[in-house]
């Protein structure tokens, strides 16, 4: 009895030291020689992919253990694939990160279907700039204003229902009386933009950044015109109204900005739900890190894009504060992007 109760209690302890051993590992060691999947929900060569790709290739530099970041296109109706991917499939060890549709707080408060996740649930980790989001028309479409949009049909290109190219036309048609027919189904951006070239649609969303990081071309040869923008007013963009100074009254300007929310959220970086607590503020600290790291700001710089990043603690905070939005203001929001 003695020899086997000696026996029992090496073992208790060898087990209770492994299991303290487990939970001492350091987020070096976790990290060191892994790979981080940095999903991202649309296709190749618009603003999300860009971005994610720019981050991945100095983040790493700045997380214990210096992982390598893979960046993965998982494309299907405007990033709800991926999101509900990382909700309900992904490892939740901080193995996986997402570049998330800033709309899906939006769509959330607003009960779409086909959503498997809680926004106020994901690890969000920041983002490089707010957005300024701008509706544009193709130069030969005779369209130069919203009130030019108000008295005659302009084909509009979006994703699909639920992201900001389908949401933003339907936004303005709905509250300010324009006139787009949005034709759904186009993969991404890039997409919509060759459809532009093509005279398939004479109009689409897009953020003011990435007009002038992808089609810098097209701004200088005006080839497109900016009718609205919304979010924070540029600096380098005149004589264009903000959708809130065109709103009708004080409801309406409240359903737009719940509509353009995904403005403050920018371009955001999420981790799975349920990540350890210690990898979760590693990974915000890294992203902080990078967004002051010359070899990053020279690359961001070589893009056009601006830098003014957006802290993972406030997007965690916004996520939450946007649920629990009154009903009645969600539901005005939902028969929009419906």
């Amino acid at each position: 009895m003695v020899k086997g109760s000696t026996t029992l209690g090496v073992c208790a302890a060898l087990l209770l030291a492994g299991t303290g051993m487990a939970n001492a590992q350091s987020v070096a060691d976790f990290y060191k020689g892994k790979n981080i999947n940095l999903l991202i929900g649309v296709g190749v060569g618009g603003e999300y992919d860009l971005q994610a790709r720019l981050t991945s290739r100095h983040i790493g530099h700045h997380l214990p253990g210096n992982p390598n970041f893979v960046p993965q296109n998982m494309t299907g109706a405007g990033g709800i694939k991926m999101a509900n991917y990382l909700y309900a499939v992904a490892a939740k060890d901080g193995t996986y990160m997402g570049m998330m549709s800033n709309t899906l707080p939006l769509l959330q408060v607003t009960d779409q279907p086909g959503l498997q996740f809680d926004v106020s649930k994901f690890n969000w980790i920041g983002s490089i700039a707010p957005t300024v989001e701008t509706m544009a028309t193709w130069h030969t479409s005779g369209i130069k204003t919203v009130d030019d949009a108000r008295k005659k049909e302009v084909v509009a290109g979006a994703s699909g229902k639920g992201a900001m190219t389908y949401t933003y036309p339907a936004a303005m048609n709905e509250l300010l009386g324009t006139k787009f027919k949005i034709i759904v189904g186009y993969e991404g951006g890039n997409a919509v933009n060759v459809a532009m070239e093509r005279g398939e649609v004479q109009s689409r969303n897009n953020t003011w950044s990435s007009w002038k990081a992808t089609k810098g071309d097209w701004l200088r040869d005006k080839q497109i015109n900016i009718l609205a923008y919304a979010g924070p007013k540029p600096k380098d963009l005149d004589g264009v109204p903000s959708l809130s100074s065109l709103a009708k009254g004080a409801d309406e300007r409240k359903v737009l900005d719940l509509l353009m929310s995904g403005t403050e959220f920018g371009r955001p970086l999420a981790l799975t739900p349920d990540v350890p607590t210690d990898r979760v503020k590693a990974m915000r600290a890294a992203f902080d890190a990078t967004m002051s790291d010359p070899a990053f700001i020279a690359d961001a710089t070589k893009l056009k894009f601006e830098i003014e990043p957006v802290k993972g603690e406030y997007l965690q905070g916004l996520a939450r504060e946007l649920i629990d939005l009154p009903k009645p203001l969600a539901m005005r929001a939902k028969a929009i992007v419906q």
